[in-house]
């Protein structure tokens, strides 16, 4: 018999699954929750797949106490979820609605009555639309009226809540939300887009003041959507000034203003016909550079880049040219033979590995944690009911291992949360891509944990994988 050895992960490394609230709450006008841009985006008709929204999603408001035992069947040692900030705040100002946050509070006990430790992300891109009329994330007023939320949010939870995040993904909200227009609010204005940017990092930096000062022992972080970026041939000139630019614009126009305290100087040059970076007032890199505790990296692909080709097709959803401003020109390459997603996202598990020593050894000195990964698949349900996504399984198994490499090559990596818990609303995709674990019966709301669950099931128990 052969004897295999496990792939173990160091002690106490946490072991979650993340959801987001939009994409599974549904109950979007109950208990005096107001419309949040995601709510005016999807009824918005051709914003999003087949015209489906928010609306009722896979009604966690209702079935939380469902979802929570789910989640200690799959052995989760911790949940990362986000506030609705219009649910909370209706309007994103003035008191705070007490129904909405009783939903958080027995969202919260549920958890931790089932050993579960809640990570609480204070935004995912449900901005309230009263704040986007006035404005939205170009304003500076609207980075004001985010820290003054979260000081309220954890002063609502602060007793229970001990992990933080600002936001999820504020590349997504600056520059799908407000150059290429395929996210909510769908505007198309790429100096708004950096004014957003900017403005996202400001209410993050405000926001981790504001609770700091009111509690030394809560762990603070942001979460960024990070990518590997290879240029499509190593030797041309081109293709490596592609590979600077798109890097600049997806990883380090966020790592170096949170983690340095300075926007990077080859960016601004790269913006510099778009913005003259006014929006930057004295003290906001200071403010934005607050330390943290953590910082979580989402990772789904590679980007494998070009030089300009005038003859070249434009790319389509987040690679949209439109999306990278300044760079509107670079070419994003799909390689020939490299399996894809259902999302047409490239299976690139190396790139998890790159991504967090590059991390590491670029901006060392702070905790990392994997907050999002998984894939989206067409899942089968067999005779038996059984839903056997073999495809999920062996994507995650590939980057539990890439994971465990960089580990291995000294990141201070402590943790790893699947995305996602539940099938569930998919942004602009509607209901038509399932990233679940768990997969979601939108009809009945019937819930079946699926083969790459009862996986995930297994290496928690075991802290590990086997070889």
């Amino acid at each position: 018999m052969t004897i295999i050895d496990p792939l173990t992960f160091p002690p106490g490394f946490t072991w979650g699954a993340a959801t987001a609230s939009y994409q599974i709450e549904g109950a979007a006008a109950e208990d005096g929750r107001t419309p949040s841009i995601w709510d005016t985006f999807s009824h918005t008709p051709g914003r999003t797949r087949d015209g489906d929204t928010g609306d009722e999603a896979c009604d966690h408001y209702h079935r939380y106490r469902e979802d929570v035992a789910l989640m200690a069947d799959l052995g989760l040692g911790a949940y990362r979820f986000s506030i609705a900030w219009p649910r909370v705040q209706p309007g994103g100002s003035g008191p705070m609605n007490q129904k909405g946050l009783d939903f958080y509070r027995r969202l919260v006990d549920e958890l931790l009555e089932h050993g579960i430790t809640p990570w609480v992300t204070l935004y995912h891109w449900d901005l309230p639309q009263e704040l986007e009329d006035a404005g939205g994330w170009p304003a500076r007023d609207t980075a004001a009226r985010f820290a003054e939320y979260a000081a309220l949010v954890h002063g609502a939870l602060g007793d229970r809540v001990r992990h933080w995040t600002t936001f999820n993904e504020p590349w997504c909200s600056a520059f799908l939300g407000y150059a290429s227009g395929v996210h909510a609010p769908g505007r198309q204005h790429a100096p708004d887009a950096l004014a957003a940017m900017h403005h996202l990092l400001l209410g993050h930096g405000e926001a981790v003041r504001a609770i700091r000062a009111a509690d030394d022992q809560a762990r603070l972080g942001i979460t960024l959507n990070l990518y590997a970026i290879s240029p499509a041939d190593p030797a041309s000139a081109g293709d490596l000034e592609a590979a600077r630019r798109i890097d600049g614009l997806a990883n380090r126009i966020f790592l170096d203003p949170v983690l340095r305290g300075a926007y990077p100087d080859d960016v601004r040059r790269d913006l510099a016909g778009i913005s003259d970076f006014g929006f930057v007032h004295d003290g906001d890199l200071q403010t934005i550079s607050a330390p943290l505790d953590l910082l979580g990296i989402n990772y789904y692909s590679r980007h494998v880049v070009a030089a300009p080709d005038p003859d070249a097709p434009a790319e389509p959803y987040w690679r949209a040219p439109t999306s990278w401003p300044g760079s509107e020109d670079v070419r994003f390459l799909k390689r020939p033979g490299v399996p894809v997603t259902d999302m047409d996202w490239e299976v690139d598990a190396p790139g998890l590995t790159e991504t967090l020593v590059r991390v590491a050894t670029d901006y060392p000195g702070v905790p990392l944690y994997v907050t999002e990964n998984g894939a989206a698949y067409v899942d089968s349900r067999g005779t038996d009911g059984e839903i056997d996504d073999a495809d999920r399984v062996a994507y995650f198994d590939a980057h539990f291992r890439a994971a465990a490499a960089a580990i291995a090559q000294g990141a201070p990596l402590e943790g790893y949360f699947a995305w996602s818990l539940l099938d569930n609303f998919e942004w602009a995709w509607g209901y038509s891509k399932r990233f679940g674990m768990i997969a979601v019966d939108y009809a009945t709301q019937e819930r079946t944990i699926k083969a790459s669950g009862h996986r995930y099931r297994e290496v928690i128990k075991r802290n590990g994988l086997a070889e």
